[in-house]
């Protein structure tokens, strides 16, 4: 054990390399899955399926999401508390440290409250769109001046919009802030391999 007071990163025991490897790999694999459900596989399903069929199955993969997002960063949080003692951090450790925490909250907010809100508005503005025979072109542009019209003349649809838009900026914006976290960690991981 280093007892070298100038040793840059604080720790009541060294983790053995195969916590060092089970932190980087539940790491890599939380910024992954955010990457990809975030910014990739939206993109690309919005374009294949009809406005209902990738509503339908957002609502399947979104708590799994969540879920593995909230287990993956306690999980992250836990073994870097473990080796980073609260007393001993430096800013950068505690930086680290809280980073850890808003991407763990942020994944709770989503698991909890956001998401599952943001799926059932989903839902009954759906069952208004069925009711106007929208919702089963592929594509979110083909009928967009029909969804317009349908928010202009139905106050209940209105009403489910802007309630549907409102959880879901926020579960967005949860995910984002969790990514950013997750992204930040990550470099602070890769620039320190040897103190993980």
């Amino acid at each position: 054990m280093n007892n070298d007071p100038s040793n840059t990163m604080a720790t009541e025991g060294e983790p053995t390399d195969l916590v060092k490897v089970l932190h980087l790999l539940v790491l890599s694999f939380t910024w992954g899955m955010q990457l990809w459900v975030s910014f990739i596989a939206g993109f690309a399903l919005v374009q294949q399926v009809t406005r209902h069929t990738f509503g339908l199955v957002q609502s399947k993969l979104f708590p799994v999401y969540f879920y593995c997002l909230l287990g993956s960063n306690f999980v992250s949080l836990a073994l870097y508390a473990v080796y980073h003692p609260r007393e001993l951090l430096d800013w950068h450790e505690s930086l680290q440290m809280g980073l850890f925490f808003v991407s763990l909250v942020m994944a709770g907010l989503n698991a909890r409250w956001f998401g599952p809100a943001a799926t059932e508005v989903m839902f009954q503005m759906r069952e208004v769109e069925e009711e106007h025979g929208l919702g089963n072109q592929i594509g979110l542009s083909s009928e967009r001046e029909a969804f317009a019209k349908l928010k202009e003349q139905d106050p209940k649809y209105k009403a489910f919009k802007s309630l549907f838009g409102r959880y879901h900026g926020l579960s967005s914006l949860c995910n984002l802030l969790g990514f950013i976290c997750i992204t930040v960690n990550l470099i602070y991981t890769a620039l320190n391999l040897s103190t993980i």
